[in-house]
């Protein structure tokens, strides 16, 4: 299995929650490879890459989330990848679903799984957003709903309810790069709204495979602070609906931004 699925690190300086990202990746029921990369190399990623014998690669080209993540990708020589952020941790059967379900689908594009945020050490499994979110899913749970393109865009319509560092990528169906180089927020949203117009699979796991940290110092919550975010989410709207219901629905999804402040 390590031959079908990678693993990437996106790490950026000194994560405090890095090695807890590595740990749970090294204890995957299923093998994958594991590599790391970063654009900005200190002597703290390279100790940690030596310790737990990852590869390490250095992007020296264009900075920045996007980038990176792009870079990342093009590292990896297997069919799926799943981009780790080095904040989060993955439970144990994270990539035994996600090879599995690959594998079963004629035409897979993305799978994505339910997940939990972690807060203050603790694992929330259930509040408001995530309760928004499993609706907003519920429909591709069912299995000949994945290929239909209208369900997946009205179900990315009302926001962005995949959870980015859940997501693992079918290389050979989606095209290059995945990510493009506009947003600051949006960027996995915009992402999604483009591959839901291509023919093939999005894989929905229900079952929470993985933790999404967050903390003052996540970049969506200094994204949130600055107020930055509206803008973009008006842009995605107007992607789905006519510009005053994407107006309207601006104003209702930003409510859900108090989710991402730490309490």
């Amino acid at each position: 299995m390590e031959k079908k699925h990678t693993f990437v690190i996106c790490a950026y300086k000194e994560s405090l929650y890095l090695e807890k990202c590595i740990e749970s990746l090294k204890k995957q029921t299923m093998k994958s490879n594991v590599i790391m990369v970063t654009s900005t190399p200190c002597d703290f990623l390279s100790e940690i890459a030596k310790k737990y014998n990852i590869p390490l690669y250095i992007n020296t080209g264009e900075k920045g989330i996007v980038q990176d993540w792009n870079f990342g990708y093009d590292q990896c020589k297997t069919p799926y990848v799943t981009i780790a952020h080095q904040d989060d941790i993955y439970f144990k059967e994270y990539a035994e679903y996600a090879i599995s379900m690959m594998e079963n689908s004629t035409r897979p594009l993305i799978f994505f799984s339910d997940y939990c945020e972690i807060r203050n050490g603790k694992l929330v499994k259930c509040n408001r957003l995530l309760r928004i979110k499993r609706i907003m899913l519920m429909p591709l749970r069912i299995g000949f709903l994945r290929k239909n393109k209208f369900v997946r865009r009205r179900s990315l319509s009302i926001g962005n309810c995949i959870c980015c560092p859940s997501v693992t990528f079918a290389v050979k169906n989606l095209p290059k790069p995945v990510f493009h180089v506009h947003f600051r927020s949006n960027e996995d949203w915009e992402a999604w709204e483009r591959l839901s117009k291509l023919s093939g699979e999005f894989l929905y796991c229900p079952k929470i495979l993985m933790g999404h940290r967050i903390h003052e110092e996540s970049e969506t919550s200094i994204i949130i602070g600055e107020n930055a975010r509206g803008i973009e989410d008006y842009e995605m709207f107007c992607k789905f609906w006519p510009r005053w219901i994407a107006r309207l629905l601006v104003k209702l999804y930003s409510k859900s931004e108090r989710s991402n402040e730490i309490k």
